[in-house]
């Protein structure tokens, strides 16, 4: 369905993941974030190259299952389980919707992710989910992580950030702007979205990041895709 959520309105609340939003997610995130099919993709082709034998692979903030899908589809391995976790239960159940008769071994589960016990972990993503995490849980949740992934496990994280040089920030905020006019989105759309969004989305630079994860324990990290304000992160254990 087309997202035409932020079309007409006036008052705008704070982004919720409702029952309204999961009708047209996979739209609006394909119309709002550079890149997003090639972040995916590759994102499958890493739980390939990174999968092991007989162990979990975590989707923490799952939405409708797309990353499931890709590691799913990408898996080469054997006795696998698959745990898809979000915070709205519209979007678990749209999640099992997506991927029933698609993914084996699939637990598709309805939870806070800071809640969730990582263990015998081969791959864990934290796919545009990191950012709707207070900054101060941040920290914990990626040093739960770490200490659940198995050695040669690896950490997927992929963000919107922001840039400390303002000139940079004003340019790649206008491209991402005409990005989202050219997938059809009008004035009026990307200004209310923008104001429902601020206070729920906090952004990050690159470096942030990168010093998180080595502070939490992971020697070997790098930025393996970027578009515009958007990135991914390979950590491996």
């Amino acid at each position: 369905m087309r997202d035409q959520l932020f079309d007409n309105q006036i008052d705008i609340a704070d982004f919720r993941f409702d029952a309204n939003v999961v009708k047209v997610f996979d739209d609006m995130v394909r119309r709002s974030v550079p890149g997003y099919d090639s972040m995916i993709q590759m994102i499958g082709l890493i739980a390939r190259m990174y999968g092991q034998e007989n162990t979990n692979y975590y989707d923490l903030g799952s939405s409708t299952g797309a990353i499931s899908l890709s590691i799913a589809l990408n898996n080469m391995h054997n006795n696998n389980q698959f745990f898809a976790i979000d915070n709205s239960e519209d979007m678990v159940n749209q999640c099992k919707k997506n991927l029933n008769n698609k993914v084996n071994n699939l637990h598709a589960i309805c939870a806070d992710i800071n809640d969730i016990n990582i263990q015998n972990a081969s791959i864990v993503v934290l796919n545009l989910t990191l950012q709707f995490i207070g900054v101060e849980l941040r920290s914990n949740l990626i040093k739960k992580i770490y200490d659940g992934l198995n050695p040669g496990g690896v950490l997927i994280i992929s963000e919107k950030i922001h840039f400390e040089n303002k000139q940079i920030q004003n340019q790649i905020t206008k491209l991402h702007m005409d990005f989202k006019r050219e997938n059809g989105y009008s004035e009026l759309e990307i200004a209310n979205k923008r104001q429902a969004i601020e206070n729920v989305l906090i952004t990050e630079t690159k470096e942030e990041h990168l010093k998180r994860l080595r502070d939490c324990g992971f020697t070997d990290s790098s930025c393996f895709f970027q578009c515009l304000n958007f990135v991914s992160f390979l950590s491996v254990k």
